[in-house]
């Protein structure tokens, strides 16, 4: 496969700039896989580096899907107005609030999940382990590996990215906090569908 279109791939697989890509593919020998671990270990570095900084400025984006049926406000902020304004982040914005759209989440993440309804899955699992014959600390294993799933379905942050499942939300954040080099967060969102008795909604940064 050509250079051009081995960057062309990992850009799809991984939202990362065209640069860092061919960078990533420099450093790793033309293996798609190992660039791909190579370019979120870099988002994770930068993302680390930016994390302590305020970020004020930001989109607050409206998305509407299934004819009407379906429609999300979500709030990302960055640091600053210039690069909220940017083509870059506002598709970012776009495809966060598509993908709540497409995935409800339940909460943004596992701090925001209330403590009874963490109670309530953990009393269930355990049952669950208990009668397949299960016990003691097995127990408590298979509970805590469903608990990290559970975390996985509806946690906002946790969830597979609908438009790539390579990534999770939270690694497409760090990815554009490494190609635009402002901390960013997703402040907050509403997820309302027709017939529903009360929109799914959260608050927080991440």
């Amino acid at each position: 496969m050509s250079e051009a279109l081995l960057v062309k791939e990992l850009r799809e697989k991984t939202g990362a700039g065209f640069m860092d890509c061919k960078k990533a593919l420099l450093e790793t020998g033309n293996d798609i896989e190992k660039a791909m671990t190579f370019l979120r270990e870099k988002g994770l570095a930068a993302a680390a580096k930016k994390a302590g900084r305020a970020a004020h400025e930001g989109r607050v984006l409206s998305y509407i899907h299934g004819e009407g049926k379906i429609g999300v406000l979500v709030e990302v902020n960055c640091e600053t107005d210039f690069v909220a304004r940017t083509d870059e982040f506002q598709n970012l914005v776009r495809d966060i609030a598509m993908h709540i759209a497409a995935a409800s989440p339940r909460y943004l993440d596992k701090d925001n999940v209330p403590a009874e309804d963490l109670e309530k899955e953990k009393a269930i699992f355990r049952v669950q382990a208990e009668e397949s014959g299960k016990k003691g600390p097995v127990v408590e294993k298979i509970v805590e590996g469903k608990i990290g799933k559970f975390y996985e379905e509806h946690c906002l942050v946790n969830q597979k990215f609908v438009k790539n499942p390579d990534l999770t939300i939270e690694a497409l954040l760090k990815n554009a906090i490494a190609t635009l080099g402002e901390n960013m967060a997703i402040r907050r969102y509403a997820r309302f569908q027709v017939g529903e008795a009360a929109p799914a909604k959260a608050s927080c940064s991440v």
